[in-house]
């Protein structure tokens, strides 16, 4: 039975994040890279490194689907904030960059900001539920 619905959703959301992930960088970065005059290493580098996060969004996926079933939620919480942190750090990667490097991309980074900020408020909304084991523990001491 499903505990936590926020988690649910995210998982879900994180999985499909990977797999878009994976098949934006094929048909566009990593096509233009391997076109490049860019070594071996670099375009090696920058292929595993996508990869990486694709694969690391697969993984949060996988996890949140699991603690959206976990009956005590407060034994998934600190996993839950510290992929969330995990989430704004990369936002704020993200934004230091475009700032640093091209501020005309703003704009086009606006879909990535939204999915991120989304992505840790449900996380958030997920962390606040209470575990139906906490409360049932706690009625069952006040009886």
């Amino acid at each position: 039975m499903i505990k936590n619905y926020f988690y649910l959703i995210v998982g879900i959301l994180s999985i499909l994040f990977s797999f878009t992930h994976a098949m934006n960088g094929q048909i566009t970065v990593l096509s233009l890279i391997n076109l490049s005059k860019l070594d071996i290493e670099t375009q090696t580098t920058i292929f595993y490194i996508w990869h990486i996060l694709s694969a690391e969004n697969f993984i949060f996926g996988v996890a949140f689907i699991i603690m959206g079933f976990h009956k005590d939620l407060s034994r998934v919480k600190f996993a839950a904030l510290m992929i969330a942190f995990i989430m704004i750090s990369r936002l704020l990667v993200i934004f230091g960059s475009i700032l640093l490097k091209n501020m005309n991309n703003l704009t086009n980074s606006l879909t990535d900001f939204v999915a991120i900020i989304i992505f840790v408020g449900l996380i958030i909304l997920g962390t606040r539920k209470k575990s139906s084991i906490s409360i049932s523990t706690s009625e069952k001491n006040s009886q």
